[in-house]
């Protein structure tokens, strides 16, 4: 069987629920541990009930696809004692209190390259993960990593960005599952996005170059670029402008509050309201 055809059954059927709803997904991320475990289970549990795919991130010291707000959370996390067994711990606590949702953890290579590509997909299974990015593997180094991933019914989200020719295009579509995600500008996350109908036209040119969903991420920190992006991609992704609700809040309790009405604005701006 082709690594096209091992997909995550939950993924896909994310998805397929947004299409027929009319409306592109909600992706949100967050480190795992940030800024300490139990506010992280409190923050992971807070966003899950408001997003449709969740990114937990894997905290590393060298997060360099990363700006500022999310390097603050691995440092954070890392401050805190957080350690890859606290993600896996954290990532099936929210599958069991959210069946339905799809999972994918992100991070780098040196955190499973260090474990064990076969002990860090079949941990990352039992713990009820769907998808792995791994950010520094390109899709020529796959080799590493796609086999032991595929075992276990893992997806492998790629990346593509604005400067990616056909050539990468075509390569990525061939080699991801789950879903593409296309990075929306040049530099980092938390940057400022770049032109609005430069990004549409990009989308659709990958969308005529392969046959998965592709999801926008990178730059988005308003309810209006959200709505912008939903009206031409499969699904939003939100990340900085998450985390950032964690470094602005006083205490525990605000954290709460304000994740879940950020999260809440933003669900409503691709298309639906949490209940």
């Amino acid at each position: 069987m082709s690594l096209q055809n091992i997909r995550s059954e939950r993924l896909r059927k994310v998805f397929e629920r947004c299409r027929l709803e009319g409306r592109a997904a909600l992706i949100g991320y967050l480190t795992a541990g940030d800024p300490d475990k139990e506010s992280s289970f409190d923050l992971l549990q807070t966003l899950a009930t408001k997003v449709d795919i969740l990114e937990i991130g894997m905290p590393f010291s060298d997060p360099m696809a990363d700006g500022p707000v999310i390097q603050a959370a691995s440092e954070r996390a890392l401050a805190a004692g957080s350690h890859i067994a606290d993600v896996f711990s954290l990532t099936r606590a929210v599958r069991d209190a959210h069946p339905d949702i799809g999972i994918v953890l992100m991070g780098y290579a040196n955190v499973p390259y260090a474990m064990g590509f076969d002990t860090f997909a079949e941990r990352a299974k039992s713990s009820g993960a769907d998808g792995v990015l791994i950010v520094d593997i390109p899709p020529e180094e796959g080799g590493i990593c796609d086999a032991p991933l595929a075992a276990q019914g893992l997806d492998r989200i790629l990346l593509l960005s604005p400067t990616s020719p056909d050539e990468r295009i075509q390569l990525v579509c061939s080699k991801a599952t789950g879903f593409i995600y296309y990075v929306s500008l040049t530099g980092i996350t938390g940057a400022d996005m770049g032109d609005m109908e430069e990004i549409r036209d990009k989308v659709e040119h990958i969308r005529e170059l392969g046959s998965l969903p592709v999801c926008v991420g990178f730059g988005i920190k308003t309810a209006a670029q959200a709505a912008q992006v939903a009206s031409f991609s499969d699904g939003v992704v939100i990340g900085s402008h998450f985390v950032s609700q964690i470094a602005s809040a006083a205490n525990a309790c605000e954290m709460n509050a304000s994740m879940a009405t950020c999260a809440n604005t933003m669900r409503q701006a691709v298309g639906s309201a949490a209940e």
